[in-house]
């Protein structure tokens, strides 16, 4: 460990860091979340500019060749696809080139695409942006996102000692859900009632992460140590029981597929993405279709869209806990393996008990609008109370491959989980409209969060990827906070 420097006090970069990457967090769950509040609007234009385009070419219309919202699903498909698909490479740029210019590449080409985005159903340099050419620019927006996260996991690596780690990891998911519960409010009040179109929304939130690029630009970097305004005491701080890095950072592929460790924390991931992302794309526009008496004045809207996003927003507090909790549990024992997985259990088997209990609700009393959310507001609570954890463990066994690791979870767990709901999720909703396919998802999604509970059994954190020679003093070992 390196000693502090006894002549000053340390500095605080490292928070302005943090502000910074939890402004991102919620940009880009702002920005994902659009989509979920959008799809109707967007939908219901490209629909009727086929219908008038099929008129004035004087063919018959016919409703079943006219597009819908449940066409949607592709362009989400697309999405996830490629955000998935693109993890890995992002992290390993992230790891081997620094996470400054890697993020820097990533929310500039999304603010791109989010864009071009609010061009579709115009024609932009004697284009016409159809419905293909959202499909493909969504494609290009998740390739564009793909690796935020595990660049900003790497970011924290650099700038955060091991025993903040669960903490900062938290507080960038607590930001992520916030903003992402916030975001069908947000499209309320700019949209349906504020008088903006979709287009104007989609162009004012690119413009805001554009403002973020120009900021980090000048601010971050990617490591302490090179920052003008860090002095040697928060160098050393940020330091304390860091594993040193042996030269430059070359990405252990044969034993990332071999390690057993990283195949368990993706399958584990998978049960968020599978049994969550239902309130990220379906809820708003199910919460209208379930209870359509609330939709029909302003107050009910507000409302409506208020409890749709509180999963989330209620979530941010279950990130927060979440990595709080293990990082405590962790300094008071010095058990990391269950400081890490005591929460994922707890949180997964809480969430998977709460949809049991929305679909219970849904049974036998469907007018009951605020029981039903009430459980999906504790279910985004109780999964959220993972995700710290989840995050931090890529870091534990990780180390300076945090973001190709990272990059694996998140793209396992999005390929497999997030494409498998929307297809699942997409073809059951439309098969049984109404009570029976929330019935039908709700208990399949209970189901699966059981499972995840078993996962975490399977994780250990204390196990790296590539175990580098560690000499961390006996008092770093008894607080917990040196490497794993």
């Amino acid at each position: 460990m390196t000693p502090l420097p006894a002549s000053e006090s340390a500095t605080r970069i490292r928070y302005v860091v943090l502000f910074m990457l939890c402004l991102l967090a919620m940009i880009t769950y702002m920005d994902r979340a659009a989509n979920g509040s959008a799809k109707d609007a967007i939908m219901a234009e490209l629909n009727d500019q086929q219908r008038q385009h099929k008129i004035a070419a004087g063919e018959t219309v016919a409703e079943k060749d006219l597009l819908t919202k449940d066409d949607f699903f592709w362009v989400l498909i697309a999405f996830q696809l490629a955000y998935a698909i693109f993890e890995i490479p992002s992290g390993w740029l992230g790891d081997t080139r620094g996470p400054r210019s890697t993020l820097l590449r990533v929310v500039v080409w999304w603010t791109l695409f989010v864009a071009l985005t609010g061009f579709v159903g115009t024609s932009l340099l004697g284009v016409y942006l159809g419905f293909s050419a959202l499909i493909v620019i969504q494609f290009m927006f998740g390739v564009g996102e793909a690796g935020a996260f595990p660049n900003i996991a790497k970011a924290l690596y650099n700038w955060f000692p091991a025993a903040d780690r669960g903490f900062a990891k938290s507080v960038i998911w607590m930001s992520a859900r916030f903003m992402g519960g916030l975001t069908p409010l947000v499209w309320v009040l700019l949209v349906e009632l504020g008088g903006a179109d979709w287009h104007q929304a989609l162009w004012l939130f690119s413009a805001v992460a554009g403002v973020w690029c120009v900021a980090f630009y000048f601010f971050f970097r990617n490591r302490p140590s090179e920052h003008p305004g860090v002095n040697a005491a928060e160098v050393a701080e940020i330091d304390a029981g860091r594993v040193a890095s042996h030269g430059p950072v070359r990405i252990p592929w044969g034993k990332l597929v071999r390690s057993r460790n990283l195949w368990a924390i993706c399958f584990m991931y998978v049960v968020t993405n599978y049994c969550w992302y239902f309130l990220m794309y379906f809820l708003p526009s199910e919460m209208k279709g379930q209870f359509p008496e609330w939709n029909s004045t302003p107050g009910g809207k507000i409302m409506l869209a208020l409890l749709a996003g509180s999963p989330l927003l209620i979530g941010m507090f279950g990130c927060l806990l979440g990595g709080t909790l293990s990082d405590r549990y962790i300094r008071r024992t010095g058990d990391r393996k269950w400081g890490r997985r005591l929460f994922g259990m707890v949180g997964y088997g809480g969430a998977g008990l709460c949809y049991f209990a929305a679909a219970g609700v849904k049974y036998t009393d469907p007018d009951n609008l605020f029981l039903f959310a009430g459980f999906l507001i504790l279910m985004g609570f109780m999964n959220d109370l993972i995700m710290a954890p989840a995050w931090a463990v890529c870091q534990d066994i990780g180390r300076d491959y945090a973001a190709t690791v990272s990059g694996a979870m998140n793209m396992f767990g999005n390929l497999v989980g997030a494409v498998s709901t929307l297809l699942i999720t997409g073809l059951l909703m439309k098969k049984y409209p109404g009570e029976k396919g929330i019935l039908i998802c709700f208990t399949m999604y209970g189901c699966v969060y059981f499972l995840g509970v078993g996962a975490w059994l399977l994780i250990d954190p204390t196990k790296p990827i590539e175990d580098l020679p560690p000499s961390p003093s006996p008092e770093t070992r008894e607080e917990g906070v040196e490497e794993p």
